[in-house]
């Protein structure tokens, strides 16, 4: 593990996800610890999309933004908002200069599957839309997000492609949650690495799923097409249990004949970019900026 990582190991909360309740508090106890980003060179605004029902956006808009990303936040399914979003997105809408759309999609075990794809794809729908007022074309949109997120981006490009919906031009896919079955090998054995482990990541499917098999747009690795989908950006780490997914995921890509971008980033464990201060974590949420830069730009 990286060492400036490793120090803060004894100060790193283990996410249960039994109490779903309990760990949402946690959650955002956690996140309130971070330092605030600095949005003094963007503009910031909650809006809400009309949708059944409606869906809290918090939008982030860098001056002189080029492009947008409509962005889902991780916490299994479970936990998080756009509040407790808000040092990451602010934080990759300065690094990208894209306008970011952090959405507050509805949580399980209360809102099982689909309703968390429901609420991003109607905010996509929206996003394109109104493409002008949020400084990007309509063909200058992308998808992401982190963990459970990044599982839902990859969900939310494989609807938008099978129901020619709006066009979704890049796909940001941080440590995302893509396989239900836990069979890879780093699914099988990371039992017992820091804040996700094969436990937390189980409790997330079940809650998710609600007891019901999962279909392609909750488990993307389970789909057999994955062609014609936008090109991508994905990023693992070391000690992850999605990292096999998330390599396996980019391979099939590339043989489907998807640009990718991988990016494996060595003596890191899930979420461990929340330690601001290593340098392994800045050089991560630079390139995660730079990747999505790159993209709109072309």
């Amino acid at each position: 593990m990286d060492p400036e990582l490793e120090a803060f190991l004894p100060l790193l909360p283990q996410a249960r996800l039994t109490d779903p309740i309990a760990e949402r508090a946690n959650f955002a106890a956690l996140a309130g610890s971070v330092p605030g980003p600095d949005v003094s060179g963007m503009d910031v605004e909650d809006r809400t999309v009309p949708a059944d029902p409606d869906v809290p956006v918090r939008i982030y808009r860098p001056h002189g933004a080029r492009g947008a990303i409509v962005w889902l936040h991780g916490g299994g399914w479970v936990m998080g908002d756009v509040d407790t979003e808000h040092p990451w997105a602010a934080r990759l809408a300065s690094a990208s200069g894209a306008t970011v759309i952090s959405v507050g999609y509805r949580l399980a075990p209360e809102h099982p599957f689909p309703a968390a794809l429901d609420d991003a794809y109607a905010v996509l729908t929206w996003a394109s839309e109104h493409a002008a007022e949020l400084t990007a074309d309509a063909d200058q949109m992308a998808v992401g997000g982190h963990s459970a997120g990044g599982g839902l981006a990859a969900g939310l490009a494989l609807r938008a492609r099978d129901q020619q919906g709006p066009p979704i031009h890049f796909q940001l896919l941080n440590q995302a949650g893509l396989d239900d079955r836990q069979d890879t090998w780093s699914s099988r054995n990371f039992t017992d690495t820091p804040w996700m482990n094969r436990a937390t990541v189980a409790a997330a499917w079940q809650h998710y799923l609600g007891g019901r098999p999962a279909t392609p747009y909750a488990a993307p690795a389970r789909a057999t097409d994955l062609s014609g989908l936008p090109p991508a950006y994905v990023a693992s780490a070391e000690l992850c249990p999605n990292r096999d997914e998330d390599i396996a995921y980019a391979l099939r890509l590339l043989q489907s004949g998807v640009s990718v971008e991988l990016h494996q980033w060595a003596g890191t464990f899930h979420g461990s970019q929340a330690i601001l201060s290593a340098e392994i974590s800045q050089r991560q949420f630079a390139e995660l900026g730079g990747a999505l830069r790159r993209a709109l730009d072309t």
